[in-house]
């Protein structure tokens, strides 16, 4: 049974048609990657998906539920959550107080009922992402590697099913792509339900099982990642004319 269904989800802004009748599925337990050049549509879908953009037409059916119309905070509470392709960090706060804010969630609270409860799951998510021995740092002072594992683990807080991921290595360094792929492997090996788009697709096809390509707007390529890299109309699409070595190892 599959987890996230999208089927004929259109968006239109004015006369633009930004995403033209998008369908896929995800399955528990999977990563699925979304690729596509600058513009494609991405990011839209994200936004339609989680409540923050209404969407024209289609649908999108998360757990059984159908989300359209639902508001942002009512699908975290479902149990699908999101990051951002420019992170959002509380500046001024503590790591461990940055962290606090989504667990006031209905979703978080009726997962640990008391505010004891609370703090020891933060403080326990904050360990396994590495950020453990940060808890009292200013957010102010994390490098942009650990800000990202930080955005990741305050989604975590919402005791997501799925997670989506917009651009999580976006502005990372070889070793903070590095760490930040191996936190999506242990959640994903945990049973943790992954989407993600990104650019760097060297890293991207490493993590993931089935990639979903989108070009102005439409779908035009699913499929392994195998498959995807010999795609004609990916390569002339979004990697250009002569095929890119991005490797899969």
């Amino acid at each position: 049974m599959n987890v996230l269904e999208v089927d004929d989800l259109t968006k239109n802004f004015g006369g633009l048609e930004a995403l033209a009748r998008i369908g896929f599925y995800v399955q528990p337990g999977e990563i699925l990657g979304i690729i596509g050049p600058n513009g494609a549509g991405k990011t839209t879908l994200f936004n339609c998906i989680t409540g923050f953009l209404p969407f024209d037409s289609g649908y999108v059916i998360f757990d059984g539920h159908e989300l359209r119309g639902k508001k942002p905070y009512q699908i975290v509470n479902l149990g699908l959550t999101r990051t951002w392709q420019l992170v959002r960090p509380f500046f001024g706060m503590r790591v461990k107080e940055a962290i606090m804010v989504p667990s006031f969630c209905h979703r978080a609270r009726s997962t640990h009922f008391s505010k004891k409860d609370r703090e020891e799951a933060i403080v326990g998510i904050l360990k396994e992402m590495g950020l453990g021995n940060k808890l009292e740092t200013e957010v102010d002072n994390l490098n942009q590697g650990e800000l990202r594992v930080l955005d990741i683990s305050r989604a975590l807080v919402t005791d997501p099913k799925i997670l989506l991921l917009d651009e999580p290595f976006s502005g990372l360094s070889h070793r903070e792509v590095e760490n930040v792929s191996r936190v999506i492997r242990n959640l994903n090996d945990q049973g943790l339900t992954v989407v993600i788009i990104e650019h760097r697709l060297r890293e991207l096809m490493k993590l993931v099982r089935k990639v979903v390509v989108i070009n102005f707007g439409q779908k035009i390529a699913e499929g392994s990642p195998e498959e995807i890299v010999q795609e004609p109309r990916v390569i002339e699409a979004y990697l250009g004319q002569r095929r890119p070595k991005i490797g899969l190892g």
